[in-house]
């Protein structure tokens, strides 16, 4: 599970309450303002997006506090097992190990290159898979991109609505504009405050998380790609080892290649 969502919104409402001070939050609950900025902006997304992508916001929430959902190097070392499995067997060999593969992507890659299909149409139809793939994730972080601008939109609406009853009453020249104040002041204030909180704190978070488990995901379905078709062609599973590493983050890198020399040196140990 990845805390660190958890840890900026804790850290960011207790620093934003520390600079307010505990004995003043109630200077900073006003149900007008929270109306205008809350819920104009969720309004509005409303009228931007579908119901299936809105209906789907649970789905995206817990995407940003589950840990990584992909272990590429697990992946790696499943690929070199097929890779080596396909040389001494054949391709058709992988069928029966293509069943034990759980993840539809490296599943239905498998069995594309066990059924002999040509390598660019495989590389073509996977590199498709991975287009719709990221314009649906796009799509979807376009979301939260969105409720990061309509925010302190909407703080600023709720800002102007403030203003414009404070003069008016300012007008009024009797003791009730004068008692209207002090109200509308603090709607136009607090709709900024609301808004730029809702913006930095809540939406933009999320937006970038999903970024960064989108990548996650990039990075796995590209390894698939270039580890089935190097199987297809025959390469050495050193080579494909090797060929994969490239694309992986040096940490990444050190545990498979200490793996590697764990294994060969346990295999040179038995010899």
């Amino acid at each position: 599970m990845d805390l660190t969502t958890i840890i900026g919104w804790v850290l960011a409402a207790a620093l934003i309450v520390n600079g307010i001070g505990v004995s003043k939050l109630g200077n900073f609950y006003d149900v007008p303002s929270l109306l205008i900025v809350i819920g104009g902006t969720i309004a509005s997304l409303i009228a931007c997006y579908p119901l299936n992508i809105l209906k789907d916001i649970p789905k995206h929430i817990k995407i940003c506090f589950r840990g990584k959902g992909f272990d590429i190097p697990s992946t790696v070392d499943k690929i070199v097992e097929l890779a080596m499995i396909a040389r001494q067997s054949g391709l058709l060999a992988l069928e029966e190990k293509a069943e034990e593969i759980k993840e539809p992507f490296f599943h239905s890659a498998v069995l594309m290159i066990i059924d002999a299909n040509d390598p660019d149409k495989v590389r073509n139809t996977l590199e498709n898979r991975l287009d719709e793939m990221s314009a649906r994730h796009e799509e979807v972080r376009g979301l939260y991109l969105k409720g990061s601008a309509l925010a302190p939109a909407f703080g600023m609406i709720g800002t102007l609505v403030g203003l414009i009853n404070m003069l008016k009453g300012m007008n009024l020249g009797d003791s009730s504009g004068a008692s209207t104040l002090g109200q509308d002041m603090s709607v136009a204030l607090i709709t900024t405050f609301y808004g730029s909180v809702l913006s930095n704190v809540i939406f933009h978070p999320i937006a970038q998380k999903l970024a960064v488990r989108e990548s996650e995901e990039e990075l796995y379905c590209s390894t698939i790609i270039e580890g089935v078709l190097a199987i297809q062609s025959g390469e050495n599973p050193r080579n494909i080892r090797e060929n994969l590493l490239s694309g992986l983050k040096t940490g990444d890198q050190k545990k498979l290649l200490a793996k590697q020399e764990n294994e060969t040196g346990s295999e040179g140990g038995e010899s």
